[in-house]
């Protein structure tokens, strides 16, 4: 039983690494980007002297487009677009509205080649716990597996991710994702964000209140109770 749920959780971890919710995933500061432009042959670009450089094309493409700090990207036509808050499939509409304006029927595709590097916090029962650098997938797998995993000691059924952005926590059944591929619990991590494995007999309020209140100010008492 044992060897099963090891090789489970290998499958999972490299399952997890070329997996991206493009529902899921918000994209920040950091991230890098493919955006391909194409229109129907003769269509034509209402004014293409604003296409510079790019020229008069029936498509066109960006590669490897960074998202700047202000959370903005350069696009050819549209100049600076906000893509900093935004799903894939989000930024993806806007684009195609926006450009709507310019080209004739145009088929936009986001493609996300890069995730940007995030800190998070790996607490309580594992092997090795702190702050780490994820610089893939941003979810709960990957910061367990980089803090060496859980320990003999730990609740599976219920790991906490306290929320940086938001100040909320969330219950996520760890077991399920161990032992029934239960994906769904694999759930994103944000910069910033504390996830923290309790220990039997322990309650959550008193383990990792004086984590939380070290890494950033919280109005517990909105929040918990």
């Amino acid at each position: 039983m044992k060897t099963w749920i090891v090789i489970l959780f290998c499958g999972l971890i490299l399952l997890s690494g070329n997996f991206v919710s493009a529902e899921d995933y918000r994209l920040g500061p950091g991230d890098i980007l493919d955006i391909g432009v194409w229109t129907n042959v003769g269509s034509g670009i209402s004014n293409t002297a604003d296409l510079g450089v790019w020229g008069y094309r029936d498509d066109f493409g960006l590669k490897e487009i960074p998202i700047r700090p202000d959370g903005k990207i350069a696009f050819p036509l549209l100049g600076d677009v906000q893509a900093s808050g935004l799903t894939i499939a989000e930024l993806n509409t806007v684009l195609t509205k926006s450009l709507a304006e310019y080209i004739k029927n145009p088929q936009v595709t986001v493609n996300l080649v890069k995730m940007r590097t995030i800190r998070v916090y790996v607490l309580g029962e594992v092997n090795k716990p702190g702050s780490y650098e994820i610089d893939k997938q941003h979810n709960l797998l990957d910061a367990i597996g980089m803090a060496g995993g859980h320990t003999r000691y730990a609740i599976r059924r219920t790991v906490y991710v306290v929320h940086k952005a938001t100040g909320e926590y969330q219950k996520v059944n760890y077991q399920n994702l161990l032992t029934k591929g239960d994906l769904s619990q694999n759930i994103p991590l944000g910069d910033g964000d504390v996830v923290y494995l309790a220990s039997n007999g322990l309650s959550f309020i008193t383990d990792i209140l004086p984590y939380i209140e070290a890494y950033y100010d919280i109005q517990v008492a909105s929040h918990y109770h």
